[in-house]
């Protein structure tokens, strides 16, 4: 009797982690799946890039101004119910994509989906620690990271196949009925949850939801960057964001149901969790924004040769997230961590220097470094934090993971190209010789080192301080 419960139990918590890895999956994959159309919007609704790009841009801001709204609704309604919710708005914002007549509905439609998807991303990591257990917490982290790769590697190889066979409408359609059937399995598969049992929509933090939605609205615009001459505004998107923040802060404080606990966030474990993960998310975006400069103008490969060459971080990514998960339950969450951070300071410093020694072959090498390195650190991080985070928490705690990763890839795409630009010493690349680009190229990455090493420094500091 008890062993039969027991495989029940089992079959019920691996169908429950497929039903969110495949939510991690459509949300990734709503991130990239419009990239490769781009160019065909452009020429459909003879629009300039300026405002096709807000085809993607709209989905990315929708999605951090409201994943930590997401979870946070998630510990008040139920996080199934939430979860379930975000499912169907997801897969009705992919119709309405593929129905729109003009690039402004599908701009609309897009945002709408980014809502949704801030929901999947937001989730799945809350509801994973009351399906699998705290025991098989790390091989869950480590699912639903493979699952997030997966979806931003396989987003534009997918869109390419589907524009090819029939237009860029069949790339949101096959997102939609997607998320219909992700929808019909999740329903299955997730088990039901408490939710609060004196929450009502009275009690959800409208205001604090609002100013935070206008603060990381602000710091997207002004890490997205632009024309030149749009300098001035872009600082005062800056300035914006963190005059917001305080306001955000002083309306938390006084709301009797916060959107964010600020007491949850004076825990130096929580904060530094939040923050180093922030900083690691910074840096990998190095490799996707600077990586194909070096590759091409460094180098000399042509885009097929680098494309293929960046696509072994995605791939590598893939590979090792199940792993580093059932690494990190084996070695516990603590040790895996710094695991992490020491392989990707050593990953970065490889991919500063090997290049330069054996050309393509080095470049590939510190990315198989590199990769697994991130991706140890990134399920020790999501496990220790979840599991040290309350019943009622969980949902906010996962929504400011996935909010900081998200404000680190913008933060890395503005911040590291900066630095490669000023180690070019020209304002137009075109302009640089490849031995200028490969030592720009060299000085982005050992900085990124050295603030990874920073990272590791302060933890380890924190942890002096703890005992």
């Amino acid at each position: 009797m008890t062993e039969t419960a027991t495989i029940e139990t089992s079959a019920a918590n691996r169908a429950g982690l497929a039903a969110l890895a495949l939510a991690i999956l459509l949300a990734s994959v709503g991130v990239s799946i419009a990239t490769i159309a781009l160019p065909v919007l452009a020429l459909e609704f003879s629009a300039p890039m300026h405002q096709v790009q807000w085809v993607i841009l709209a989905y990315l801001l929708a999605l951090t101004a409201t994943v930590v709204i997401g979870g946070r609704m998630g510990d008040l309604f139920g996080k199934r119910t939430v979860f379930l919710a975000g499912l169907a708005l997801f897969a009705a914002a992919s119709a309405l994509s593929t129905l729109a007549p003009s690039l402004g509905a599908l701009i609309a439609a897009r945002a709408l989906q980014g809502i949704g998807g801030a929901i999947l991303m937001a989730l799945p990591m809350a509801i994973a620690r009351e399906t699998v257990g705290p025991h098989l917490m790390g091989t869950a982290m480590g699912v639903l990271g493979t699952m997030s790769a997966i979806g931003t590697a396989l987003g534009p190889s997918l869109a390419g196949f589907l524009i090819d066979w029939s237009g860029w409408r069949l790339a949101f359609a096959v997102l939609t009925f997607a998320g219909l059937a992700a929808l019909a399995f999740a329903a299955f598969a997730v088990p039901a949850d408490r939710k609060s049992e004196t929450a009502s929509l009275a009690h959800v933090d409208m205001p604090g939801a609002a100013v935070l939605a206008l603060v990381l609205v602000a710091f997207s615009l002004a890490m997205t960057g632009g024309e030149e001459g749009f300098a001035t505004a872009h600082l005062a998107m800056l300035v914006l964001a963190l005059a917001g923040s305080a306001v955000f802060v002083q309306v938390e404080r006084r709301t009797p149901v916060p959107l964010v606990q600020l007491a949850a966030l004076r825990d130096a474990g929580m904060a530094c969790g939040l923050a180093v993960n922030l900083i690691v998310a910074t840096v990998m975006m190095a490799t996707l924004v600077v990586g194909p400069f070096f590759l091409t103008l460094g180098l000399g490969l042509d885009a097929v040769q680098a494309g293929l060459v960046l696509s072994v971080g995605p791939a590598v990514s893939a590979l090792s997230g199940i792993p580093a998960g059932r690494i990190t339950d084996r070695l516990g969450t603590a040790r895996v961590v710094r695991i992490g951070l020491m392989q990707t300071f050593a990953g970065l410093v490889c991919l500063a220097v090997l290049p330069h020694i054996f050309g393509v072959a080095g470049y590939v090498m510190s990315l198989v470094l590199l990769t697994p390195g991130f991706q140890l650190f990134l399920a020790a991080n999501n496990t220790e934090l979840m599991l040290t985070a309350r019943q009622d928490q969980r949902g906010m705690i996962s929504g400011l993971l996935g909010l900081s990763r998200n404000l680190g890839f913008m933060t890395g795409a503005s911040v590291m190209t900066a630095v490669f630009t000023a180690g070019l010493g020209t304002r137009q690349i075109v302009d640089a010789g490849a031995d200028t680009v490969g030592d720009a190229f060299s000085i982005t990455f050992l900085a990124a080192a050295a603030v990874i090493a920073g990272a590791l420094i302060v933890l380890v500091l924190s942890d002096w301080r703890r005992v």
